[in-house]
């Protein structure tokens, strides 16, 4: 029988937990472990010890339970079958997650049903070996951020549905306006998964939710999107839903022109054109008129320097008079913002600084985080 004389990690990178191959073990085997590492020594189904980093020799006076399970002389180099298990204890902060199929929800502002997918990323640590080994790696000869992703899938979707779910329901807002509150949503997950997964002797660091996306070429997005396309184009101009409708018929009619029963809807056609010309007429007057003064009121659109008073023309940046800023402004797409907001309106881009470690807002220009002390 073989003795193994040193024990060394030799797993990959990114394995949070890995068992040496060779489980034939003898007294006085050396067993180092690297930092950020534990070593696990398992007999029988039962973890004997937990060893930290250094140089560990097998023998009673560094594992003085071991006499009692092994029950063999200590006398010499005595072999015996057991299994030396590394538990990686470094920070994992980039673990991609994400809702793969797509969770169907339904709109609460449009009441349509939509496929959304949500994605994002956590960090984790192994807070407890032993109980991260007997409750979640088992007997496997190894276990991969992969595995342990694959492992919480269920949990992780389950409560990201719920969380959209109720902030869509709360807030009053369409699945395509949740962006704006992905950092709150991010908060929330991130204290409700801690305590599940400390179950299972993990650390979660920080939980992030980075997009939260409607499937594009699902029907009823597309059909949404297109009906807000063209309602904003009304508003534009001025129209409503009905007389939108009104040219659209006044324009099949001209057009259904023919012999026999044809002949009569072109009657009609042109009799509905006669008695709605009037009104067709007025309505773009009406909008012609809109637009003219619409032009009109934005050219003489006004605002004061709040610093030297100075009246200047809305839009600018800066006070031609004084030079002091006049507004706040999107660090991406300089779209104007209103006082404390965390995203742009425009380009959904984040306006604030976000601590890395506490998530906490930091104030701009700091080089420290006032809630943890992070260096920024």
């Amino acid at each position: 029988m073989a003795v193994v004389e040193v024990v060394t990690y030799m797993g990959k990178p990114d394995v949070m937990a890995w068992k040496y191959p060779n489980t034939e073990l003898g007294t006085w085997t050396q067993v180092i472990v690297n930092e950020s590492q534990e070593a696990v020594f398992v007999k029988e189904g039962k973890i004997l010890d937990v060893l930290g980093p250094g140089r560990h020799t097998l023998s009673t006076e560094n594992i003085p339970i071991l006499s009692k399970l092994v029950n063999l002389p200590f006398g010499g180099k005595s072999p015996f079958t057991a299994e030396i298990w590394y538990i990686n204890k470094v920070y994992a902060l980039d673990v991609k997650w994400g809702t793969a199929p797509a969770i169907q929800l339904e709109d609460p502002k449009y009441h349509v049903f939509m496929p959304v997918t949500a994605f994002g990323q956590f960090g984790i640590q192994v807070g407890d070996a032993k109980t991260f080994l007997s409750k979640l790696v088992g007997t496997l000869p190894s276990f991969e951020h992969d595995a342990m992703v694959k492992y919480f899938r269920g949990l992780f979707v389950s409560n990201v549905k719920n969380n959209i779910s109720t902030y869509l329901v709360k807030k009053g807002i369409s699945i395509l306006e949740i962006n704006a509150y992905i950092l709150e949503i991010s908060d929330e997950l991130e204290e409700k998964l801690k305590p599940e997964m400390e179950e299972f002797g993990i650390n979660l660091i920080n939980f992030y939710v980075t997009a939260i996306e409607a499937s594009e070429s699902d029907p009823a997005v597309m059909k949404l999107k297109d009906a807000l396309a063209r309602k904003a184009e009304m508003d534009i101009v001025g129209f409503d839903y009905n007389t939108a409708r009104s040219f659209d018929t006044l324009e099949s009619a001209a057009k259904n022109t023919g012999s026999g029963s044809n002949l009569m809807n072109a009657g009609l056609g042109l009799g509905m054109g006669i008695g709605m010309g009037g009104q067709f007429g007025g309505q773009m007057g009406n909008v012609s008129s809109k637009l003219d003064v619409n032009h009109t009121k934005q050219e003489d659109k006004k605002a004061k320097c709040k610093k030297c008073g100075s009246t200047v023309q809305e839009g600018l940046k800066y006070c031609p008079e004084c030079g002091s800023k006049l507004g706040e402004f999107c660090k991406k797409c300089g779209a104007k913002l209103s006082k404390r907001s965390k995203y742009c309106p425009e380009c959904g881009q984040l306006q604030v600084s976000i601590c890395p470690k506490c998530n906490k807002e930091v104030p701009e220009n700091s080089k420290f985080c006032p809630e943890c002390g992070e260096k920024i």
